[in-house]
């Protein structure tokens, strides 16, 4: 059915059938109501006539299209636009639905402009998808109106549109922009101030101000003022060591469930992974993955080779948490069956309490004792929030107290693991990216890996 009648005509009705009720007490308003009511009908067989005469050439008088990538990202705002295009010889006023997917528990995409005739008209809107996965888009409803606005009719496109929800890509190439263009200070990662040297030598160069000292090639400077060269110092200039290995080591089980903002603990680590990951590549190093629960998971051999990014964002596309405990032994044996190469293990786990913490320590020294460990872990931004309130009642300052305790815990997990030498990181889930990117940059300017 494309047939609706409008608001306006129903208020239209509505007094017309007021008025023959009044005409049955005032009887000389009977005559105007009959003509008025003819009017009436006119005018809705006229705006009818309007929006359903057939166009001259054209499949359609009223043309619609939504435009969006070939897949989203997850966790991220992503663009939507609406095209609406008049081939009307008047102007009309629309109200646009679109149907996005069930995932998104929206109802309230709706959109309503007026478009002159032969314009089109852009209608931008955004998309925050929580979940990866398979979206279906339904219908692109258009329901158009003429000046008269008593009748509308409505026109569907791009039914049926199936698009994929992916680790968020746009997050990661909003890190690799700012990364090239040595901006991501924008986005909260740190500045770090190199201590000593890596081993690799790059090349001589002219000392400019700030160079350190102790750089200065004083060899080449002599030979350069005795061959008349010049006589301007110069320095040796040092890159990172290259092609070292990253792993990211992810967690699917059950703790990585808890949602914050929409998103489970399990998406924040794989899109910090992947972001992290793109940094690691472009800092010459070697990316790798490797996923776990009670059972082995996907793994992906640290490489740096074209493609190798495209890889591992169709394995972290599929990844899905569990409902049973994490065994923490299987990852050492796979730790130490599939990495020989002394790397830096980035291992995105949750512990609630630190006996949690304790029962797993064993394997987490044994992994520390062949790689470079760094134990990520996430703090409970609402019980911070639930701390950092006012309490107004004896209960409400019982309740703070056993919730400072959980926090205190969290804290204690950190020094625990200092203790054994091992690196950690407690951060609140929204700034795990920029984080984790602040300990690798901090890691590589000491040299560590």
């Amino acid at each position: 059915m494309t047939f609706f009648l409008t608001v306006r005509f129903f208020r239209a009705l509505v007094v017309i059938i007021t008025g023959f009720v009044t005409a049955f007490f005032l009887p000389w308003l009977l005559g105007p109501m009959k003509i008025g009511l003819g009017l009436f009908v006119a005018l809705t067989l006229l705006d009818a006539l309007l929006l359903y005469a057939p166009a001259k050439g054209q499949a359609a008088p009223v043309f619609g299209r939504r435009v969006l990538g070939d897949k989203l990202a997850n966790g991220s705002d992503n663009d939507v636009q609406i095209y609406l295009e008049n081939r009307y010889r008047f102007p009309i006023q629309t109200e646009t639905i679109d149907e996005i997917p069930h995932q998104f528990q929206r109802r309230d995409v709706l959109f309503k402009t007026s478009v002159q005739p032969g314009e089109t008209q852009i209608i931008d809107y955004q998309l925050r998808p929580t979940k990866r996965g398979e979206y279906e888009f339904g219908a692109l409803n258009i329901y158009a109106a003429s000046p008269l606005g008593l009748v509308r009719r409505r026109f569907r496109y791009e039914q049926g549109k199936v698009v994929p929800v992916y680790p968020s890509f746009l997050q990661m190439r909003q890190y690799e922009l700012l990364a090239i263009h040595n901006r991501l200070t924008e986005v909260g990662v740190k500045r770090i101030r190199r201590v000593g040297h890596s081993l690799e030598f790059e090349q001589i160069r002219p000392y400019v101000a700030g160079d350190d000292p102790r750089n200065i090639n004083w060899q080449a400077t002599a030979r350069r003022a005795s061959t008349g060269a010049g006589d301007a110092l110069v320095v040796n200039h040092f890159q990172d060591e290259r092609a070292q290995q990253v792993y990211c080591l992810i967690d699917k089980g059950r703790v990585m469930r808890m949602p914050f903002d929409g998103l489970s603990l399990l998406d924040y680590a794989i899109n910090a992974t992947l972001v992290v990951s793109n940094i690691a590549l472009l800092k010459h190093d070697k990316a790798g993955l490797l996923t776990f629960s009670n059972k082995p998971g996907a793994t992906l051999a640290a490489d740096r080779r074209p493609g190798h990014m495209l890889k591992l964002l169709e394995i972290l596309y599929r990844q899905k948490t569990h409902y049973l405990e994490t065994d923490f032994e299987l990852l050492y044996a796979t730790v130490r069956a599939r990495i020989k190469q002394r790397s830096l293990l980035i291992l995105f786990t949750n512990f609630e309490t630190l006996h949690g913490m304790q029962r797993q320590l064993p394997y987490l020294r044994r992994l520390a004792k062949d790689h470079l460990l760094l134990v990520v872990f996430f703090e409970n931004t609402e019980l911070r929030e639930f701390l950092d309130a006012p309490a107004a009642s004896p209960e409400e300052v019982y309740n703070q107290t056993i919730a400072e305790k959980f926090a205190q815990e969290k804290r204690q997990i950190v020094l625990e693991l200092q203790r054994y030498g091992i690196y950690s990181l407690l951060t609140a889930p929204k700034d795990l990216t920029a984080n984790t990117i602040n300990k690798y940059l901090e890691f590589k300017a000491r040299g560590l890996i």
